[in-house]
């Protein structure tokens, strides 16, 4: 499969021919249809984030379609709509994991950072962590929802429901949220 590689921190990508991953045992095989570009991939570039897998297939804002099922998988089919965020995996156990604050979790993995991403035709990702997609949102309008979309809600449910909302610093996630908060006000 033809993917876009990370070889080196502070290196341009590198198209390279890759072996197409397999669907193994709790994982999806996607054929990616579209992975957006989140700041993230470019600190792992820059050398911000260290210690990347090397090398890596960079991009956490995958939208795919499932083309196998790996095995223990439950609940989904071939053919459906998936997507794929930064947090690829995690330990499911720790108090972190157990509380719903699974990004906090020691032991968890990243999507183009820990586990190869979707800069490329093909990606395998851990089936608990992938997102059922609407048919209504095109494949590039979905793609940012799966990192940028993910953090503004979840700050926006965290927020709870005050008169006010603070946004600081404006990148794509209050972005995202200043969207729904606007939508919300015109109910």
């Amino acid at each position: 499969m033809r993917a876009m590689v990370l070889t080196a921190q502070h290196e341009p990508l590198r198209l390279m021919e890759l072996p197409r991953p397999e669907a193994g045992p709790g994982t999806l095989l996607l054929e990616v249809a579209a992975c957006g570009v989140c700041r993230t991939d470019l600190h792992v570039v820059d050398g911000d984030l260290t210690e990347p897998k090397l090398p890596l297939v960079l991009g956490h804002e995958i939208v795919g379609r499932v083309a196998a099922v790996g095995a223990a998988v439950t609940g989904w089919e071939i053919g459906e709509r998936a997507g794929v965020p930064w947090l690829g995996a995690t330990c499911g156990s720790c108090r972190f994991c157990t509380t719903g604050r699974e990004n906090l979790c020691d032991e968890a993995r990243f999507t183009g950072y820990h586990i190869d991403g979707g800069y490329a035709e093909w990606a395998s990702a851990d089936a608990r962590f992938c997102f059922r997609l609407p048919d209504d949102l095109s494949d590039v309008e979905a793609a940012p929802l799966l990192c940028a979309g993910l953090i503004g809600y979840r700050a926006l449910r965290a927020a709870g429901s005050g008169e006010r909302l603070g946004l600081y610093g404006f990148g794509a996630a209050a972005h995202i949220v200043a969207q729904v908060e606007i939508g919300r006000a015109h109910v």
